[in-house]
This record gives structure tokens, C-alpha cells and sequence, in this order.
């Protein structure tokens, strides 16, 4: 058999062998040590692999320079703690996640309330530090602690009927002060296709910089989809639903004309009221063309064959 390797699988001689893993909070204690030889050596710091058996997993990656951590962790989109750049570190410090739950919903065999904590034990996974670019009105690269999303939704048995994934972040105005106003639907939403949802780029994480993940980055757990645009990647997840129907989304319900359901890095396609043509990168002074699909087009293009991306944006 011929196994073809993929462009963002790197090759063995260049992981690192890392902590199996089995629950957050040991996975983080062990992915701190990683974070300290990351930012000492980040060209080989940032890849792991850990084989268990038969068992292999190649990370995600890009050689690309790493954001800085300080600017990765100050500058953020969260509304739910303030529509500044700032507000979502300064409001969010006293921001509790223990005991975290996720209600999974809908066309599945096995819904109900789960411990995140329990969600994540049994996977046989191992621990996986992804290198990925994340773009919003500026773009970042930003080593990910996570696991793929489709690892996590095959858990749940979701049945033939499940065309798309809906997630929910927490709503709670008294612990979160930006949902005291009403900029958006709360609680925030966002939805991906099934496929997308499955695709291995799609990952939950729970970590960045070999750290649990900061409040103001999404903690305890978020979705990261670098082909999107960053408000794709939803923070604070308390609900999965898997529906056979289109599920809303909050930037869509804002704002119909200007965010459409799928949001793919597309600089073909102009926002009503900007270019998307050109990025800055966080860090950098001067605008860098826009990749289609945020450069992984090799990856993902094939789930839009056939679709229009200029009336399905």
C-alpha cells in the first residue's frame, strides 16, 4: 500500500514525543514543560507525535513564524467580556471554569450533560500542539493544545440526519459583563457542516503557548478553524447539537448581508464594506495578500466542491 503524506503531516524525525493523553488538567501540567523548550526552539518545539501501538498521529503544522504570546493573549475578540481589543483580558480575570459541562443535543444516539473533564478522559488520543494561522481583520500563528473536534463528535454517535453541528457558548451576564449589553444575539452562536466539523483541521482546544488556555482566549475549551475567519471559532462552549437544518449564527443573525454561514477565508470576495484581498499580520507593519482558504486550500477545498463561495460566503 502507497500512503501518500499530506502537506501538513511533518516527518518522524522531526516530533517530539510527548505525555499521553488522557485528561486536561494532567495533559496541561505535562504541556507546560513544552511550552518552555516551544518558545526556546519553535521551529521543532511546536510538532508532536506519540505513537501508542499501531496507533500514529502526524501534528498539524506550519513553519511559519510564531505570534508573539504576549500580543496572542491581549489583543482578542470576545464580546461576551467587552467590544474592545483589550476588555476581554482585563474583564475576564475572575472568570471561573471549573466543573465545566457541554450539553450535546439532537441528531445523535448518545445526548446529554458531560463533564468535560470525564468528555475528554477516555479518547485514546495523544496530546497534539498544532501550528496553525488564524486570521480575523489580522492574522496570527498560534501553537494550539487540542484534540480534533471530530474525535469528540464521534462520541456521541451522531446519526444520519446530522447534517451540521451547532455550538452555543455559555451565556451568564453576571460572569461574563459584555452580555449585559446587547451588541449580539446571546448566547453567541456558531455552526459548522458535518463535514467540516469531521475535517482533522477543525480542533477543540484547551490550550495555546503549552498553557491551559487563557480566559480571554476562550477557556476551558474553544473551537479553532484556521480556514475561517477567526469569529467562526467559538469560546466557551456549553452546548453541541448536531441538526439536520442550517443552525443560526450570531454574526450571521447581526449582520446577514456581510457574515454568511460558511465565513471561508475567501479574498475573492470583498465584504460589503472592506477588501478582504489583504491581511496584517499581528506584529508586522505592512499587509501580506490574503491566502484563499487562509493558505489551506489543499486541505479543505475539496469540501466546497461544486458550491458557489460567492453566494454561499
Amino acid at each position: 500500500m502507497i500512503k501518500i503524506k499530506r502537506r501538513w503531516e511533518i516527518p518522524e524525525c522531526e516530533v517530539t514525543p510527548e505525555p499521553l493523553y488522557r485528561r486536561r488538567r494532567e495533559f496541561m501540567q505535562a504541556a507546560g514543560a513544552i511550552g518552555g523548550a516551544l518558545l526556546l526552539n519553535p521551529w521543532a518545539g511546536a510538532e508532536a507525535a506519540l505513537a501508542i501501538g499501531d496507533y500514529q498521529h502526524k501534528a498539524i503544522s506550519t513553519d511559519e513564524e510564531l505570534t508573539e504570546e504576549a500580543d496572542a493573549t491581549s489583543y482578542n475578540n470576545f464580546y461576551e467580556f467587552g467590544t474592545g481589543k483589550e476588555d476581554p483580558k482585563r474583564n475576564s480575570r475572575r472568570f471561573r471554569t471549573d466543573d465545566w459541562e457541554i450539553r450535546v443535543s439532537g441528531e445523535c444516539e448518545k445526548p446529554g450533560t458531560y463533564d468535560l473533564e470525564a468528555l475528554i478522559k477516555p479518547l485514546p488520543l495523544e496530546e497534539r500542539i498544532y501550528r496553525l494561522r488564524c486570521v480575523e481583520a489580522w492574522s496570527m500563528v498560534i501553537p494550539w493544545l487540542g484534540v480534533p473536534l471530530g474525535s469528540i463528535l464521534k462520541s456521541f454517535q451522531p446519526t444520519s440526519k446530522a447534517k451540521y453541528v451547532a455550538l452555543k457558548t455559555l451565556h451568564d451576564p453576571v460572569r461574563m459583563p459584555g452580555q449585559q449589553r446587547s451588541v449580539l444575539h446571546w448566547p453567541y452562536r456558531e455552526g459548522l457542516t458535518i463535514a467540516e466539523a469531521m475535517h482533522p483541521l477543525a480542533i477543540l482546544s484547551v490550550g495555546m503557548y503549552g498553557k491551559t488556555l487563557p480566559n480571554q482566549n476562550g477557556a476551558p475549551v474553544r473551537l479553532v478553524v484556521p480556514w475561517k475567519y477567526g469569529f467562526k471559532s467559538i469560546k466557551s462552549i456549553v452546548g453541541i447539537e448536531f441538526s439536520e437544518t442550517l443552525p443560526q449564527t450570531s454574526w450571521n443573525m447581526a449582520g446577514p448581508r456581510e457574515y454568511g454561514f460558511y465565513s471561508n477565508v475567501n479574498p475573492e470576495v470583498d465584504h460589503p464594506r472592506w477588501s478582504q484581498k489583504r491581511e496584517r499580520r499581528i506584529g508586522e507593519i505592512f499587509k501580506r495578500d490574503t491566502l484563499m482558504f487562509n493558505g489551506y486550500a489543499e486541505e479543505v477545498a475539496s469540501l466546497y466542491a461544486g458550491l458557489d463561495l460567492a453566494k454561499n460566503f
